[in-house]
């Protein structure tokens, strides 16, 4: 890896930002100093700012439970990113793998991973994700029957794929979709002559959200939770 890049890997600093420090002479790499940005930088190679050791920040893989009125976005619109929950470094760096709407709660997955992330929002994956959803109206046999075969959504060519449902009240249910089309859930119903008063996704493939997770908290994903989409 080139040191410029190591450097802009490692902190907040952009390119240019590291050009500069680097022509300062304040860059030491195995306890010499190196001006040149192009510097390939060794494996277990020590990179030192004024003294201090910079240490390459690895890829992340995060679980949030994500509260309302939050978007998953990289920046703040209408409503803030889900970001700002994130007490790391280089946060801006991170993407979300399957996002939410704004009034939608639960489950999401945030990494810097690309490869990972492909594994999860590739249509081709057919990844499955399941929901808890709140219905205005109760749920019937007729409206399950259609929901499993698949249904014809406004403006998209072709059914849904099949659907999977475990009915927990008369208008409550778990969905279980394998694919991700805009506000999809909430069209579903509404193909059906329902519609969604809330909205909470639980799992995504055989990553389930962790019950001690409040609205807006997060932790870091283990080792085999990652696994699963490696």
């Amino acid at each position: 890896m080139r040191l410029d890049k190591y450097i802009t890997k490692s902190t907040e600093l952009t390119r240019n930002e590291a050009k500069r420090l680097l022509k300062s002479g304040q860059i030491t790499v195995d306890g010499e100093i190196v001006k040149n940005g192009a510097f390939k930088v060794e494996e277990g190679a020590e990179i030192k700012v004024d003294g201090s050791v910079l240490t390459l920040i690895g890829q992340r893989y995060i679980m949030m439970n994500k509260p309302q009125d939050v978007i998953c976005s990289n920046v703040d619109e209408v409503h803030p990113s889900i970001l700002h929950f994130l007490e790391v470094d280089r946060a801006f760096e991170l993407h979300i793998a399957g996002r939410l709407d704004a009034d939608t709660t639960g489950l999401v997955l945030i990494t810097d991973d690309g490869k990972w992330s492909h594994n999860i929002i590739s249509p081709k994956k057919q990844c499955k994700k399941t929901y808890r959803v709140w219905l205005r109206d109760k749920i019937t046999p007729q409206a399950i029957a259609e929901l499993e075969s698949g249904v014809q959504l406004n403006n998209e060519k072709g059914l849904t794929l099949p659907a999977t449902i475990e009915v927990i009240n008369d208008d409550e249910v778990l969905l279980t979709i394998m694919e991700g089309k805009y506000h999809q859930v909430k069209r579903m119903f509404a193909a059906v002559g329902n519609f969604v008063e809330a909205l909470h996704r639980e799992s995504i493939g055989n990553i389930i959200l962790d019950d001690d997770l409040m609205l807006g908290e997060w932790r870091y994903l283990t080792e085999q939770e990652i696994a699963l989409f490696s």
